[in-house]
């Protein structure tokens, strides 16, 4: 899909989309896929490549529904900023900075699956970039800040049971981190 107001294709976030819910199907068909896929600290050593491929597999349909939705709506925003290929690269650290988040802070036999914690690294990217963006966050009526309204999602999701904090905070610090470092790039070309 491209735009042709700024030139820009959202084809890497489609591709991110389609390989989730490839993952999400097969991990249906097979559940042990979901063990050999997630990342759990405790077998991380003999399993190195769940730091990465977590990111594409999701424990729930409204865990996977939840995640594609908002990943393409900060994605495309992102993406009209700085482009599709910072994008990928604040995506997959962000996520990986949320999964050491979690093999230093969770339980050893916890699995942990789904791209949140790139998910809340691209929430705090715009955070920075766009600080006075209002977004409408359902069930509140009114538009908020996109700051508070990744920051409450932050706090509020900490105190669900079966989410991984640890995953979108060190996501949501890396997403920080990136967008005082972009904020000075992107301020000239907006």
């Amino acid at each position: 899909m491209r735009y042709s107001r700024r030139g820009y294709s959202l084809a890497h976030i489609w591709g991110i989309m389609i390989l989730c819910f490839l993952v999400y199907i097969a991990t249906r068909i097979d559940s042990d896929l979901l063990y050999l896929l997630g990342l759990q600290p405790a077998t991380f050593l003999a399993r190195p490549w769940t730091i990465f491929t977590n990111l594409f597999t999701h424990a729930g349909l409204w865990h996977i529904l939840a995640n594609m939705f908002t990943l393409y709506f900060f994605g495309s925003f992102l993406t009209s900023l700085i482009g599709g290929r910072r994008f990928l690269i604040i995506y997959f650290l962000g996520g990986i900075a949320g999964n050491i988040f979690c093999l230093f802070l969770s339980s050893p036999f916890s699995v942990v699956v789904g791209a949140s914690g790139a998910i809340f690294a691209l929430g705090g990217v715009l955070s920075v970039l766009t600080p006075g963006l209002r977004v409408i966050v359902f069930p509140i009526p009114i538009p908020v800040p996109l700051w508070l309204a990744v920051i409450g999602g932050f706090l509020v999701m900490s105190f669900l049971p079966y989410v991984s904090w640890q995953g979108h905070l060190g996501g949501l610090l890396c997403g920080l981190i990136a967008g005082f470092i972009l904020r000075n790039r992107v301020r000239r070309f907006l």
